[in-house]
């Protein structure tokens, strides 16, 4: 073991209204690489000398083509991915929201290399199609807490499976 620690990543709640009024989300099937075939917020690693935010907005722009402002993005959860089985995937994750005319003003989403975009009504989640533990953290994160979410997520040896999730740690 390295003794690197768990890889930086972020992703990007993007919440916009519907014609109903009704929240919806962006969410896109992975294409390649890590989670390929899951339905995913857009995110990736935090690049040496962004700060969260700014990492956020740029995978939220090379994923999906929405442009918005690192500054416009509030910090909604972290959560700690634990892979006991395959330690070097553990991540520490750090999701971001943006809302509002925020949401609004950043264009039409398309699909890229990395994802296949479409939108998603916060009571229609396609959760059998994303990871096991997005089911639990992801309505809270689109419902917008009141702070962020702390949560850890520890899989099985499969590295699917939710073998433990904890809130507040």
């Amino acid at each position: 073991m390295s003794g690197a620690g768990p890889t930086d990543v972020v992703l990007c709640a993007v919440i916009r209204q519907d014609d109903d009024g009704a929240p919806t989300v962006l969410l896109g099937v992975k294409k390649r690489g890590f989670a390929t075939g899951k339905t995913v917020l857009p995110g990736g690693k935090v690049e040496a000398g962004e700060s969260g935010a700014q990492a956020a907005a740029r995978e939220l722009h090379e994923e999906t083509g929405l442009r918005v402002a690192p500054g416009e993005l509030s910090l909604a959860a972290t959560i700690q991915f634990v892979f006991p089985a395959q330690p070097a995937a553990d991540m520490s994750c750090r999701v971001y929201r943006v809302a509002g005319r925020a949401a609004e003003a950043s264009g039409a989403a398309h699909d890229t290399d990395e994802l296949a975009v479409a939108w998603h009504r916060a009571d229609d989640l396609p959760l059998a199609d994303t990871w096991q533990d997005a089911a639990r953290w992801l309505p809270e994160v689109i419902a917008s807490p009141a702070s962020p979410l702390q949560v850890r997520v520890e899989l099985a040896d499969d590295n699917e499976t939710v073998a433990d999730y904890r809130t507040g740690t």
